[in-house]
């Protein structure tokens, strides 16, 4: 018996994920894991910083079509690594930008959409 990974979501279901979920909320964080329970250091600082100022935000986890994910992301942020922060449909950073943001005081206000 050979194990079969679970097959992920095509392409264009995962596209239009991500268009949705960008365009539907004012603060969305594709990650891996999830905002409980995050699947990677840098996810998890992510969300940590973000929690800061935030009580809610909306997270999408890629880890079930990673590949697609990042193509998809790519097309909107030029990035293919995760995580990545949106704010009011605009590409924030990852997780070391939102540190920087938060070391200049410019966090809160990005999150807010100021």
């Amino acid at each position: 018996m050979t194990f079969q990974p679970p097959t992920g979501l095509s392409q264009d279901e995962v596209t239009e994920r991500v268009d949705s979920a960008i365009d539907e909320n004012d603060v969305v964080l594709f990650m891996k894991g999830n905002e409980l329970m995050p699947q990677c250091g840098y996810s998890d600082r992510a969300v940590t910083l973000m929690s800061q100022y935030r009580d809610e935000f909306e997270t999408v986890d890629v880890l079930e079509s990673i590949d697609e994910y990042r193509t998809a992301l790519e097309a909107h942020s030029g990035w293919t690594t995760t995580p990545q922060a949106y704010v009011d449909g605009e590409f924030i950073g990852g997780s070391d930008v939102l540190a920087e943001l938060d070391q200049r005081g410019e966090l809160e206000p990005t999150l807010a959409g100021e």
